[in-house]
């Protein structure tokens, strides 16, 4: 698993959580909604901080919150 795609899955399961669209959290978020599927698609392969930061806001929790979940714990990524 990559970074990326670490991400991606702990995006896509808090908006299943929620039961919020991708363009609902970029409204919540206060980024363009072109931005989040970028980092939904993989096309942005590294988020910035600023970004995950914003992304969490809208999901109403830290950004620690947001990156403590096993992939990211518990996986080595290589460089890509």
């Amino acid at each position: 698993m990559t970074y990326s795609e670490a991400i991606i899955k702990r995006l896509t399961e808090l908006c299943n959580q929620k039961n919020i669209t991708v363009n609902k959290l970029a409204t919540l978020s206060g980024i363009t909604q072109s931005t989040v599927e970028n980092v939904m698609s993989g096309k942005t392969r590294n988020p910035k901080l600023k970004t995950l930061h914003k992304l969490a806001i809208g999901l109403d929790m830290t950004v620690a919150e947001l990156l403590d979940f096993p992939e990211i714990n518990e996986t080595l990524f290589e460089d890509e």
